[in-house]
């Protein structure tokens, strides 16, 4: 009996965690909402950490989905290039991801490594997180939803697609990977 009575407990347990839910709060019942603002957003950095996108307030953001394998890698000597010529106005975040042909496969250590030796980057990295599908990660829901961000939908259909925020966190546009760093389509903005 009393090893029936643990196993319910451990069950109830679990199907609370499952379900968000605690047996003592009913606060965590109800969905948070959607975040209002690129600055409320905080996310883990490729080197550890946290990059917190409250410190970009008065600077442009562009926002980028990166991976080390794939025909539009050249672009990271561009937004390298791009962010040393605009630092005092514009911050550059790459996110690593491996949604597209599998082309962002390494590890955080082997991004990193990667991005410093071929190409010098210095701008802030994000730790790998996923940009489309069911495990998209809820900056980049923000970022692809008009219901989110208030401005626009786009969905990203290759690595090196680009998001630029203007000085007050708000959307301004969606680049897609042809849409080189250093072109006038970006640079026209900054």
């Amino acid at each position: 009996m009393i090893k029936l009575i643990a196993f319910s407990a451990a069950l109830l347990s679990c199907n609370l965690q499952a379900n968000n839910t605690s047996p003592v709060s009913k606060s965590n019942v109800s969905m948070s909402e959607p975040a209002k603002s690129i600055y409320e957003f905080k996310v883990e950095g490729l080197e550890g950490g946290t990059i917190d996108f409250a410190a970009f307030k008065g600077k442009k953001i562009l926002i980028v989905n990166t991976a080390s394998k794939c025909g539009y890698t050249p672009q990271y000597e561009g937004l390298q290039k791009l962010y040393d010529t605009y630092k005092d106005k514009l911050v550059i975040v790459g996110f690593p991801a491996n949604n597209f042909g599998g082309q962002e496969p390494g590890s955080a250590a082997e991004i990193q490594e990667f991005c410093k030796k071929n190409y010098g980057v210095s701008f802030p990295m994000a730790a790998k997180i996923s940009v489309k599908g069911d495990d998209m990660a809820p900056i980049y829901k923000w970022l692809c939803n008009k219901t989110e961000n208030g401005v626009l939908d786009a969905e990203v259909g290759w690595n090196f697609g680009k998001f630029l925020l203007d000085e007050n966190g708000n959307l301004l546009s969606y680049f897609p990977s042809k849409v080189t760093p250093m072109s006038g389509e970006i640079t026209s903005k900054l």
